[in-house]
């Protein structure tokens, strides 16, 4: 056995420490549809998952009579270069099968989300107060982004002063800012975060999707947005698209 060094009490220290959680919110347990998705959401945003450390909560499959295979879960997740570490909310079966997995049970974790300051905003002429995310960082582009260049502020906001060419990519976990055409596909609150939005000054994009909610150039915008500045947030599992006046 190898010596302690002369002064050193111990060869290592235990101390407290956070950790900011990415938070799976299941709501089935079936697998395959669930796979599915995290194929999907992964080839829309190749950056999004990046072993990551993730909370799985399962709450709202507590009282779900099909089974959860946990360990099938977990080893899907992984495929997806998340890092499942800790669930919480589930079933005692559902705990326990979470522990033999090697999730710990962290049932006080709470996903941090983002600061937040109240705003007035005026819509319609009805003045109203609003929640809108304050990211403590933002990342800033200034040159224009052509087709196959893709962009991803992770946790923060992200600022664009050029134009965003078709087949280019924005992305980021906060609000998105384009102070330029906006031709290509812009993702805004890609990890979940629904109080984000879009803001541009020329609306023209191939694709738009808040915290998972998307719409494509297929399904045309109205005339007074279409290559007009523009604003999108999220109304519950809808996009609201409206003008801004400048």
């Amino acid at each position: 056995m190898a010596a302690v060094s002369a002064g050193v009490t111990s060869p290592f220290d235990l101390r407290s420490a956070s950790l900011t959680l990415l938070a799976l919110l299941l709501k089935t347990t079936d697998l395959e549809l669930l796979a599915t998705e995290l194929a999907q959401r992964e080839a829309e945003t190749p950056e999004l998952f990046n072993q990551e450390p993730l909370l799985v909560d399962l709450a709202a499959v507590r009282e779900q009579g099909s089974p959860l295979d946990m360990a099938a879960l977990v080893a899907l997740l992984r495929r997806h270069r998340l890092l499942p570490v800790a669930a919480r909310g589930g079933s005692p079966a559902q705990m326990e099968a979470a522990i033999a997995a090697g999730l710990a049970d962290s049932p006080d974790a709470v996903p941090q989300n983002p600061r937040t300051e109240t705003v007035r905003e005026v819509v319609r002429e009805v003045v109203r107060e609003v929640q809108v995310p304050m990211s403590s960082t933002a990342l800033l582009v200034d040159k224009p982004l052509r087709s196959g260049q893709q962009v991803y502020s992770r946790g923060g906001d992200l600022v664009v002063l050029a134009q965003v060419n078709c087949g280019a990519e924005v992305i980021a976990d906060g609000s998105v800012h384009v102070y330029a055409p906006l031709r290509g596909k812009v993702v805004a609150g890609a990890r979940g975060n629904t109080a984000a939005r879009i803001y541009t000054t020329c609306l023209e994009p191939e694709l738009i999707s808040i915290a998972g909610t998307y719409r494509t150039a297929e399904n045309q915008l109205p005339a007074d947005v279409l290559g007009k500045p523009a604003m999108v947030r999220l109304d519950g599992e809808k996009l609201v698209i409206e003008p801004i006046k400048i």
